[in-house]
């Protein structure tokens, strides 16, 4: 199932108003896939009465670029979205502020649950941890219980415990996700002293108050894990979920900055309309029939059919 199905949030929040976010990295700039993943996140928080926050996701601290970052607001700005927590993009959310908050975060984990330090390197994990299901590797725990002495390059994981984590998609149905079986123990700080994702996201999703998830179905596997962190952290309130399609290219992979996609201010310096680009993303991704130019509040309509 592809189809947008608005109950299912409306279900999973009941009368809580829906809160989203965009929150790109800036470590590159955006293309039409970002814009695509925009029409997404601003259509559905417009098509069940919600508002959508602006975070930058700049935990990677080795390939983040302060000249990104400039260049994500002006495009944001440029192609007509406003996020909720601004006038205009000038003040977003960011990642590189919060290091006190994740390190409360990680007390917390701390006091119920078992967090350890972890030494295995990428090579060392892919010998000695299967891949679970989905395909990626899954932590075989090889540090759980082996009081790595406590040196510079080490990480830290938190032990996650069997069980099923069920949830509704809006756009793809009933899901069922087990953690344990997926990812196995989660890392949440690498070995370079770096948040990880998965921390660090479900960490800003608490604190910004946000219930309503829209992103990409290629992230679909970082759900249950999530789901339960935040459980561990503490979190009571609902939250729901909208993996939406992506653009793919003639292989059927994503869309990215690694195949050269054309840069949004490229296509800005080609003398292309916001509407137009818009227009090109909304259609590549097959929200629209035949390619034509649209404005942002046209979001809503397209993404509710």
């Amino acid at each position: 199932m592809t189809t947008f199905q608005p109950a299912a949030i409306r279900d999973a929040l009941g009368t809580a108003q829906p809160v989203t976010r965009f929150a790109p990295s800036p470590t590159g700039y955006l293309h039409l896939g970002h814009v695509a993943h925009m029409i997404y996140v601003w259509g559905v928080a417009q098509a069940v009465g919600g508002k959508v926050l602006l975070r930058i996701e700049d935990h990677d601290r080795g390939r983040c670029r302060p000249e990104y970052e400039q260049a994500i607001l002006e495009d944001i700005d440029w192609l007509g979205f406003e996020p909720a927590n601004t006038v205009g993009p000038k003040s977003p959310y960011r990642q590189s502020d919060s290091d006190a908050v994740y390190h409360a975060a990680l007390a917390r984990l701390r006091e119920d649950h078992q967090v350890y330090r972890c030494v295995c390197t990428r090579k060392e994990i892919a010998e000695h941890s299967p891949l679970g299901d989905g395909g990626e590797r899954c932590y075989s725990g090889h540090c759980r219980n082996r009081d790595q002495p406590e040196t510079t390059d080490h990480g830290l994981r938190v032990v996650i415990d069997p069980g099923e984590e069920p949830f509704t998609d809006a756009f793809l149905g009933e899901q069922m996700q087990h953690p344990s079986l997926q990812c196995g123990d989660l890392l949440l700080r690498d070995r370079h002293d770096q948040w990880t994702y998965q921390f660090a996201v479900t960490v800003d999703d608490m604190r910004h108050g946000i219930n309503l998830i829209v992103r990409g179905e290629d992230l679909l596997a970082s759900t249950g894990r999530q789901i339960r962190l935040a459980q561990m952290l503490g979190r009571a309130k609902p939250i729901a979920f909208a993996h939406h399609p992506l653009i793919k290219d003639v292989h059927g992979d994503k869309l990215s900055k690694k195949q050269s996609a054309p840069p949004v201010r490229d296509l800005r310096a080609q003398g292309q309309t916001p509407e137009e680009v818009l227009g090109q993303a909304a259609f590549q991704v097959g929200l629209l029939g035949e390619q034509r130019p649209i404005a942002p509040d046209e979001s809503a309509h397209l993404v509710a059919g």
